[in-house]
């Protein structure tokens, strides 16, 4: 596939990195030589330098016979031009930005269409963090719960700790604890390396195990691996941008929140547009307002402004003071390994976020759905079958006679409105919606094929 890449920055470069290892033509389009550059001495790749939305440079990019533009310069203007130029002149068929303003985000449905501005898919980070936090928030003592086939499957990642009936016991008892939930231990990570799960293995505290269940068996799972914790009530907010007010005004019907605000104008503005949020002036590294505030209560302390070292020293001392969760918006990739598991529970990336929503648009087959796991170590895939047994690697044939790579593993079949977790025996139909867990990304292209139907070879 021949993809344009608009922007440098830690998206463009991430979304590099992933596609260059899959047989893609990928260009890389900045104004910024020296992080082209940069990219160019570790892909195999080629730059252009230039503005991303100017006719001459798109051409010299290759646009005249691109398969997809993807627009994720720092400007939401650029990104849009870009998209109706790489449409006007160029009829580039797949086109994606990336818009982060709410105030575009808003009018989406009647301005982002053929006829008015021709993005086919809007990439929108701020609304992926806050879906991100609130599920983190829905389910107490998650690290990662993600949705497949219209919200009936999941696939969720929690820390196993003393006190869950699993922990010390063998994968094989946990049909006897749930005998009437289906359920499928996906991967485990033990000291940050993948153990591939058996009837033997035994769950260690401290291990972090994924799961597929359907979604509404997700906290009777997770209460196999942790004592259940009690559902959230008080929120605490650090930073009132577009992610801040954006998460605040999604809680505040059902929450108890609070947010603080460095600048007085914003706090204003914020107190009149929220309406059952408490709204403070003030620095979340202040002791004696976090004091004042009985930070000591809270039970999720969420820092989200767009400085990672304020955002992680607010979240140690609201621990240190008796908040029980810290979750911390992280934009440098190296910080999130460094801090997530210690004093703060959870460390979310807004680059994987956005990564993942790029990769399901962009991954071969009929792949409609991609999540990133683990900080972008592993990936959970929705793939559709298609095909018959003349035509489909997959469809007709038993999950145990499917070759998947290694690390690869069926986690569930969504038939209709069926959630079946896979068993060795179950055989895959046309049109299952196909939910997968890929420890090792480089065996993407592997299961990518597995989907695209054509004639077999003997």
């Amino acid at each position: 596939m021949k993809i344009i890449i608009l922007g440098a920055g830690q998206a463009g470069a991430t979304l590099a990195e992933n596609l260059t290892g899959e047989n893609n033509d990928i260009t890389v389009v900045d104004m910024n030589a020296a992080r082209l550059r940069r990219l160019q001495d570790q892909f195999d790749l080629r730059v252009v330098q230039g503005h991303g939305s100017h006719p001459r440079i798109l051409r010299e990019a290759g646009a005249e016979d691109a398969d997809m533009l993807v627009a994720v310069t720092s400007s939401d203007e650029t990104n849009m031009v870009a998209c109706q130029v790489a449409y006007s002149l160029f009829n580039t068929p797949n086109r994606i930005a990336r818009i982060r303003s709410p105030e575009y985000i808003r009018e989406a449905d009647r301005l982002f269409l053929p006829e008015a501005v021709p993005i086919n898919h809007l990439i929108s980070p701020e609304q992926l963090i806050i879906d991100y936090i609130y599920k983190l928030i829905e389910y107490p003592g998650a690290l990662q719960v993600v949705n497949f086939a219209a919200g009936k499957v999941s696939i969720a990642a929690v820390k196993a700790y003393y006190g869950g009936p699993l922990v010390g016991n063998a994968l094989s008892s946990l049909r006897e604890h749930m005998p009437h939930i289906d359920t499928l231990i996906a991967a485990i990570f033990r000291h940050d390396r993948p153990i591939r799960p058996q009837s033997s293995t035994i769950i260690e505290a401290g291990d972090e195990v994924f799961f597929v269940v359907a979604s509404s068996h997700i906290r009777a799972v997770m209460s196999e691996l942790q004592r259940l914790e009690k559902p959230y009530k008080r929120i605490f907010i650090v930073g009132g941008g577009n992610i801040g007010a954006g998460l605040a005004l999604r809680l505040e019907k059902e929450y108890s929140v609070k947010l603080i605000e460095r600048e007085q104008q914003r706090a204003s503005d914020l107190a009149e547009m929220l309406h059952n949020t408490i709204v403070f002036h003030g620095d979340a590294s202040d002791q004696e307002l976090l004091v004042a505030e009985h930070i000591e209560q809270v039970d999720v302390f969420i820092a989200l402004t767009d400085n990672d070292e304020a955002n992680i020293m607010s979240a140690m001392l609201a621990k240190r003071m008796g908040a029980k969760k810290a979750l911390v918006l992280i934009q440098r990739s190296a910080y999130v390994d460094l801090v997530q598991g210690g004093v703060i529970d959870v460390a979310i990336s807004p680059q994987q976020a956005t990564i993942s929503a790029l990769l399901g648009h962009v991954r071969k087959a009929d792949i409609i759905s991609v999540s990133s796991l683990r900080r972008g170590v592993a990936e959970a895939i929705e793939a559709i079958a298609h095909g018959d047994e003349n035509t489909s690697r997959v469809v007709g044939r038993a999950v145990e006679e499917i070759k998947l790579p290694p690390g690869a593993i069926i986690g569930a079949v969504v038939r209709g409105d069926d959630v079946i977790i896979a068993s060795r025996s179950l055989v895959i139909q046309q049109g299952d919606h196909v939910v997968m867990f890929i420890t090792d990304k480089k065996f993407i292209p592997d299961v990518e094929r597995l989907f695209q139907p054509g004639p077999l070879l003997p």
